[in-house]
């Protein structure tokens, strides 16, 4: 992906040539893009970021969050990179769980959703109802419920022409791209089995109940800490080894399998929280391809990114080494330019916005989080669930309504073989 600013001094410069209604045309096209951004966190820091650098016309105008403190540091971060580009007044600095409304009806174009995901369905949903462009951070929901919502939404993007792109990043990587159409291409022939592996230190520990001040709400204590707690993260497997599970849906074309396994529990104790620390998740596709996803999040075990693809003809190594590699009958490696992922992403968002052509990545990213889901459903229940299963069932997991003042019980932490399926 290259920056759209250069073709747009190259159109300006070529509508000058031909006449003023051209010029006119390219002087509309470098309006000015108003964007927002929900969740000032590091992820929505940094997709502040890469939004402003990959539009030369681009500019912050309204920030939302729970916390002021977040929200100005989230700022001054953005200040010393992007400069005048970050134009938020003090009256769009929007607080509190409402604050993504107020910000949607700021008169921003972009909307960068980066929240704890189980806000996001209703994030969404209101951002596209509202005519705005959207980044939407990964994964999309933590429950079926949420994906369906998720999948009305995508409708309505479409007949609106709104850009949503999605955060699952790979998709934006020269050398994945790369080498999943060498795969496309028959270089490893017909696909047999994947694996892959998401083994990492634990992203955000539960502090003890005794870190909790006084006075502070339930809700509060949950969102601030909201990665262990599955109403919000959906769980490490879906919050965070999804990037694995949408490389694995890549490779199967996006067409959901037929059924999973999968084992999972929580090994270290902690205070609070309702979500495991470790899966192994099997995905059965048809004609006997299957997928297997290994993640975990201890401290002191082997860490691992990577994955290990094999065909009737090859195998496909990513991960393991600087390169994608392929071996067998076809040997390849990826020889070109790594781009900025991240920064792709962005780049593509506001180049479709200046095209009028709008990307609308919910379907699959929909189908790839609720893979994800999917496992999480088989590791909890200790059930074979189907596709059809999961995307048809009732657990709900994130509430209609969420008083930042009060309390909220979510599901108690699983256990396989008695937890049941909803």
């Amino acid at each position: 992906m290259q920056s759209s600013s250069t073709p747009r001094r190259t159109f300006l410069a070529a509508s000058i040539a031909s006449g003023f209604p051209a010029v006119l045309s390219a002087l509309q096209s470098a309006k000015t893009l108003k964007v927002g951004l929900v969740g000032c966190g590091g992820r929505g820091s940094g997709a502040a970021a890469q939004a402003l650098k990959a539009d030369d016309y681009a500019a912050l105008t309204a920030v939302a969050d729970i916390d002021m403190e977040r929200a100005q540091s989230c700022l001054s971060r953005l200040k010393r990179a992007a400069g005048d580009k970050v134009q938020v007044e003090e009256q769009k600095i929007f607080l509190g769980l409402d604050a993504y409304q107020k910000l949607i009806a700021s008169d921003v174009d972009v909307v960068l959703l980066a929240t704890p995901p189980g806000f996001r369905p209703g994030h969404l949903r209101a951002a596209v109802e509202a005519n705005k462009h959207v980044f939407c951070e990964k994964p999309v929901a933590v429950d079926a419920p949420g994906i369906r919502h998720v999948l009305e939404t995508a409708k309505m993007a479409r007949e609106k022409q709104r850009s949503v792109v999605a955060g699952f990043c790979w998709r934006y990587s020269t050398h994945i791209k790369e080498t999943f159409a060498q795969m496309k291409n028959g270089a490893i022939g017909d696909l047999v089995a994947y694996y892959a592996t998401y083994y990492t230190n634990p992203v955000k520990p539960m502090p003890p109940a005794s870190e909790r001040p006084s006075g502070m709400s339930e809700v509060e204590w949950m969102i601030r800490n909201w990665y262990n707690f599955g109403f919000l993260s959906g769980d490490g497997l879906v919050e965070q080894a999804v990037h694995s599970v949408d490389k694995i849906a890549w490779a199967m074309n996006d067409k959901p399998p037929i059924s999973c396994v999968a084992v999972g529990g929580r090994q270290i104790p902690a205070e609070g929280g309702n979500i495991f620390d470790h899966f192994e998740v099997n995905y059965l596709y048809p004609n006997n391809v299957r997928a297997f996803l290994g993640c975990r999040q201890i401290e002191g075990c082997y860490n691992e990114n990577s994955d290990y693809i094999l065909g009737t003809k090859g195998a496909v190594t990513i991960g393991r080494g600087p390169n994608p590699r392929i071996t067998g009958q076809s040997e390849w490696t990826f020889t070109g330019q790594k781009n900025d992922m991240y920064q792709a992403e962005h780049d593509a968002l506001f180049a479709s916005i200046r095209r009028g052509q709008p990307i609308v990545d919910v379907e699959w990213m929909t189908t790839s989080t609720m893979l994800a889901i999917m496992g999480r459903m088989a590791a909890y229940t200790g059930q074979q669930i189907t596709w059809e299963q999961a995307m048809n069932s009732q657990d709900t997991l994130f509430p209609a309504n969420l008083d930042w003042a009060g309390s909220f019980a979510p599901h108690p932490l699983a256990k396989p073989g008695r937890t049941k399926f909803v």
